[in-house]
């Protein structure tokens, strides 16, 4: 069966399985299942396992299930601009709104990666004055985006948004030329 084929995320799929037949969107996916509470996603201990099997297990109702699948299925419909690198709405406000707590109102948001971590990269979101001689600038909601033309390929496509739950709170990168992320979600290899 082709990614073609399979144009819908069921609870009959394994982990495995819905993670990677949609590459472009593993990282939402990952994140909407850990939000949901299937912590053990990141860590790759149960990936074999069935979506329903795996909720079911951890004492979700088939309600919750079907529910997840619908939110599963709504990340995939979303479209992905890959020719940019964007922000949402909600990581634009907030980001403004920490600029003006600075006193920074006209700067930009400096976006990179480095290497560190157990997966090879870790993202970099900085303040940036002014693009430097060797950035490309993206302008989302809003914002520059500040990039250095060497990354620029790596970085391609990808999406920040700003979450808040119970356990944290923080800007989130989705980025599709991410092949994998580690446990922790920190750090991702290309």
């Amino acid at each position: 069966m082709t990614e073609q084929d399979v144009k819908t995320i069921t609870r009959e799929m394994t982990i495995e399985d819905i993670l990677g037949k949609f590459p472009q969107k593993a990282q939402k996916i990952a994140q909407e299942l850990t939000n949901t509470g299937l912590h053990c996603v990141g860590c790759q201990a149960a990936t074999w396992e069935t979506l329903e099997a795996g909720m079911l297990g951890h004492g979700y109702s088939d309600e919750a299930i079907d529910k997840l699948v619908v939110s599963l299925n709504e990340i995939l419909a979303q479209e992905v601009d890959l020719e940019g690198i964007n922000l949402t709405k909600r990581a634009a406000d907030k980001f403004k709104a920490i600029l003006a707590e600075e006193e920074k109102s006209d700067w930009g948001l400096r976006f990179g990666d480095k290497a560190a971590g157990c997966s090879g990269f870790e993202y970099v979101l900085d303040f940036s004055k002014e693009p430097k001689e060797d950035d490309q600038v993206f302008t989302s909601n809003g914002i520059d985006i500040h990039v250095n033309k060497g990354a620029v390929e790596r970085l391609m496509g990808s999406e920040i948004d700003y979450v808040e739950g119970l356990n944290n709170a923080g800007f989130k990168i989705s980025n599709p030329n991410a092949k994998s992320s580690c446990g922790c979600g920190k750090s991702q290899s290309y």
